[in-house]
């Protein structure tokens, strides 16, 4: 049995007809119809019935067949691991963030990653923390950004920066002469929320002492609804410093609170990764973004 024969025989089973197989395979019809049959006697069963305008599956078949897809798609893996051992930057890097940092990293990312002339490629992906730790763990991705604390076993963490959280208020509230803003004041006003889930919520409900949400606000999806929400007058909310610049604008404006809520944002990968001088390239840019309202974290 052969990994060319495992070929033929799933390529068949999605076009059930031996001239098209072939055709797919580039090899010739009886070259196609003795390798099929060879396999066949080798594994003493019948995998296809032959009909004079095609063929169909057998019952044992499928599970053969399904077994030849798992065991040709962990070939294709090791080919691509041989590749990436000899070109670690010919693949993209899949690289997933949170909500509350994906669309204020990103940009400026690609943008450095540009300018650095860099060959890294990035497929990017926003989600929670939770749903990006088990895509990581199962490897659908190679390195997320998250936010402290964040310590699954068998991964690697990198601290980037670290932010302030400031406030959100509309243009002419009562505190918007002022420099900054106490943070206790923020326990008898209507803070907007995001919705369960987002750990964004959980960090500031942890380091604000907060009240309750308006009763008649519901949580946003995301912070610039959030955003749309203060500026239409319905409370206030907090946003990470990285985020003020793409939110500010003529009907809301940024305070900065005292003392300051904060967070530390992390690069989380898998200590058995290989394609480590890619991962390194991409922790590079990260530290070197200096986005406005951020610190990187000292070595």
């Amino acid at each position: 049995m052969t990994l060319t024969e495992l070929r033929y025989l799933v390529v068949l089973s999605q076009e059930l007809h031996f001239g098209r197989a072939a055709e797919r395979c580039h090899v010739s019809q009886p070259t196609l119809s003795v390798a099929i049959k060879k396999l066949e006697d080798s594994l003493n069963m019948v995998i296809f019935e032959r009909h004079r305008h095609g063929v169909l599956v057998t019952p044992t078949g499928e599970a053969l067949i399904k077994q030849a897809q798992t065991v040709l798609s962990e070939a294709d893996r090791l080919e691509r691991m041989a590749h990436h051992a000899k070109d670690e930057f010919a693949e993209p890097l899949r690289l997933g963030a949170i909500f509350t940092i994906g669309p204020f990293v990103f940009p400026e990312l690609i943008r450095q990653i540009k300018r650095k002339n860099s060959r890294l490629k990035l497929y990017l992906e926003e989600n929670y923390t939770h749903v990006l730790a088990e895509r990581l763990n199962h490897g659908a991705l190679d390195a997320i950004l998250v936010a402290h604390p964040f310590e699954p076993p068998e991964t690697r963490v990198t601290p980037i920066f670290n932010e302030d959280f400031k406030l959100l208020i509309p243009s002419g509230h009562e505190w918007e002469s002022r420099a900054t803003v106490n943070s206790s004041l923020l326990s008898d006003s209507p803070v907007l929320m995001l919705g369960e889930g987002h750990c964004f919520r959980d960090q500031v409900l942890e380091t604000c002492a907060l009240g309750q949400q308006s009763p008649n606000a519901m949580p946003g999806s995301s912070l610039m609804t959030l955003r749309h929400m203060v500026a239409s007058g319905l409370g206030l909310t907090l946003i990470p410093a990285s985020a003020e610049q793409q939110m500010i604008d003529d009907d809301v404006l940024a305070k900065a609170l005292k003392p300051a809520p904060s967070r530390q944002v992390l690069l989380a990968s898998r200590y058995r990764f290989p394609r480590q001088r890619a991962l390194e390239e991409l922790t590079r840019c990260l530290m070197d973004l200096q986005l406005p309202g951020t610190e990187p974290v000292a070595d």
